[in-house]
């Protein structure tokens, strides 16, 4: 395993049991049957089209609440992470809500060689997950690897231009600045944050990650190159967690915006590749 994928696997293992044990993941009303969906499915649903009886992959599934609420759309699903404690989550999720998900170990990149080329008719990926990877074009390669003609990626992402704000400066005095590399770049962001992105009342310690950003050009590119037809690209004002501390609402549906003048900010994207049939 390369050094910056054992070093992510190391964070989002430390980090696994606290976020399914967090509101913001809402797991047992979701295991209920309470709430069908997750927030971030739900929003892009009207996007998705028909699943039923599709054969779908989840990379980068976490601890699989999204990945959950594909199959209750009707995809046979499978699931995809790096991190063991993450798919131990996903896996008690899947099994106390009745789910037939199947949860695979590996990297992103060995995706094709574990799961098989050519075997699916939905690739997804979801919030906060390509940023991890370090090369964006390998990606494109995988999905594409990955897909059975006329089958199609579908994703949601925070955009290249959010990740680029300093939030440390937003939340002190309030300007949206670009800080941080909008294109891809050969040395990653790396931070040591204590705590997670949703509230717990468990202490996190300091954990290094390593992380890029990738420019949306650069991930259309990434599929376009391989024959892939986008068909849907659309650009949202708001996301699925307070990305800027102290500077978002939220607006329902666990989506966050900018409270002054959201228009200013394009805050995460929805895409919707094919691969042709023939």
């Amino acid at each position: 395993m390369e050094e910056y994928a054992q070093v992510n696997r190391a964070h989002w293992d430390s980090r696994a049991a606290a976020h399914a044990a967090s509101a913001g993941y809402d797991v047992a009303r979701l295991i209920s049957g309470e709430r069908r969906l997750s927030d971030v499915v739900a929003f892009d649903e009207p996007r998705l089209g028909s699943l039923e009886g599709l054969e779908g992959v989840h990379m980068q599934c976490h601890i699989g609440t999204d990945t959950l609420s594909l199959s209750r759309l009707g995809a046979r699903m499978h699931g995809l992470d790096l991190s063991p404690a993450s798919l131990e989550q996903a896996r008690r999720i899947a099994r106390e809500a009745g789910e037939d998900i199947t949860y695979v170990e590996a990297q992103v990149y060995d995706a094709p060689a574990v799961l098989g080329e050519g075997r699916f008719d939905l690739v997804y990926t979801g919030i906060g997950a390509i940023g991890w990877l370090p090369d964006i074009d390998r990606w494109g390669a995988v999905v594409r690897s990955l897909l059975r003609p006329g089958g199609m990626l579908f994703m949601r992402e925070g955009h290249p231009m959010l990740f680029a704000i300093d939030e440390v400066r937003a939340a002190a005095d309030g300007l949206v600045c670009a800080e941080y590399p909008y294109f891809e770049t050969v040395e990653p962001f790396v931070d040591e944050s204590e705590g997670t992105y949703v509230e717990t009342a468990e202490h996190l310690p300091a954990s290094r990650n390593l992380s890029w950003n990738h420019g949306l050009g650069e991930v259309v590119m990434a599929l376009v190159s391989r024959g892939m037809v986008v068909e849907l690209l659309e650009e949202h004002d708001s996301v699925p967690w307070e990305a800027l501390p102290g500077r978002m609402l939220g607006i329902g549906g666990g989506e966050w915006r900018l409270a002054d003048r959201p228009e200013r900010l394009a805050h995460s994207y929805t895409l919707r590749a094919r691969l042709p049939r023939g």
